[in-house]
């Protein structure tokens, strides 16, 4: 908790009764302010998904504005063909994750399909273990239904900041047909905004568009006066979010390769260097090069040798004392062929 509290959540206020407006250090934490401010002055905003502490370092180094630990993870982590079979258990193992490796950008974790549906109550708890449990500054759900705008209206009144989420919901495939995009039709289309403008009302701070036209998505956010972060919505959102792993090019797996949306680009092929890297560690181990003398560096001395070997020899393990002292004779003239002549100028 010490370490959730050295990151200065970006939902305390920044001008307080015990002292007056800090400046912000480029290493402190974003705020939902700074990114109110940058919407003002129409700098697009960045966020990328990400689910442990690696990549959360990586998103850190880079200046990424906001993190979202999606529930995506059901897919991209464990394998599933849809985000529904992630709990709220497995959800803060990854918030907890990130938050430990991401100490700049604003944190947002995923409300876990089941969690928040059934009541105000219901929803409002899950969020509070979000961030006292996960160590994220903010929450994002999915929807617009009148449960789950009821659900975003008590998340913000119990103090809790929320990021909506309108267009493809894949929560909903089950409503929706599958992953199918939204907003193609004119009842659809006037549906997105609706439930954007909506969401805004009941006081979201953000909302994600997914997977709509792009005229959609520049109606929405020219209609409403919070930021809109787009998935495959086109350029005219406030901002842009992608899955680490997606936008790094990093799985090549079939089931993968299935799951991978149309509109993301791939920035890097970090899936080939880590295909290249596992053949080469495979084929040095089974060729006996790996590991080598440089990658060896725990040594013996020759007089704990002979005692070890006499040790083994009285224990009855006459081949295991073979060995250590083999191996040992290998180690010493493997160093004298790579260690510098120096007898003689």
């Amino acid at each position: 908790m010490l370490r959730f509290a050295r990151r200065l959540l970006s939902n305390m206020p920044e001008s307080t009764v015990y002292g007056g407006p800090k400046p912000q250090a480029s290493e402190q934490r974003v705020t939902i302010n700074q990114l109110r401010q940058k919407y003002r002055r129409g700098d697009p905003i960045t966020m990328v998904t990400a689910y442990d502490y690696p990549s959360a370092v990586h998103i850190d180094l880079a200046g990424i504005d906001v993190c979202l630990v999606g529930d995506s993870a059901a897919m991209v982590v464990h394998g599933h063909d849809t985000t529904l079979p992630i709990s709220l258990d497995e959800m803060l193992v990854h918030c907890r994750a990130v938050a430990r490796g991401a100490s700049r950008p604003l944190l947002i974790g995923d409300l876990p399909f089941g969690y928040y549906e059934s009541s105000s109550s219901q929803a409002v708890s899950t969020a509070v273990r979000v961030l006292k449990e996960g160590g994220m500054d903010a929450i994002k759900l999915e929807g617009g239904a009148p449960s789950r705008i009821s659900a975003a209206k008590a998340i913000v009144e119990a103090g809790i900041a929320v990021m909506g989420h309108v267009g493809l919901t894949p929560q909903a495939i089950s409503v929706l047909g599958g992953f199918r995009p939204q907003g193609k039709t004119v009842s659809s289309a006037v549906k997105v905004v609706e439930t954007a403008l909506a969401l805004q009302e009941v006081g979201c701070f953000a909302v994600v568009m997914e997977c709509v036209p792009a005229p959609v998505a520049a109606a929405a956010t020219s209609a409403l006066q919070i930021p809109t972060i787009g998935i495959g919505a086109g350029p005219y959102c406030s901002g842009q979010v992608l899955v680490y792993h997606d936008l790094l090019g990093m799985l090549q797996h079939p089931h993968h390769a299935k799951v991978t949306p149309k509109f993301c680009k791939q920035y890097g092929h970090v899936g080939d260097v880590i295909n290249k890297a596992l053949s080469e560690f495979k084929q040095e181990v089974g060729n006996r090069v790996f590991p080598g003398p440089s990658h060896t560096p725990y040594k013996i001395a020759a007089d704990d040798i002979d005692g070890f070997a006499k040790e083994l020899g009285k224990l009855g393990l006459e081949e295991a004392a073979s060995a250590a002292t083999a191996a040992a004779a290998a180690d010493m003239e493997t160093v004298g062929k790579t260690s510098p002549d120096t007898s003689s100028a």
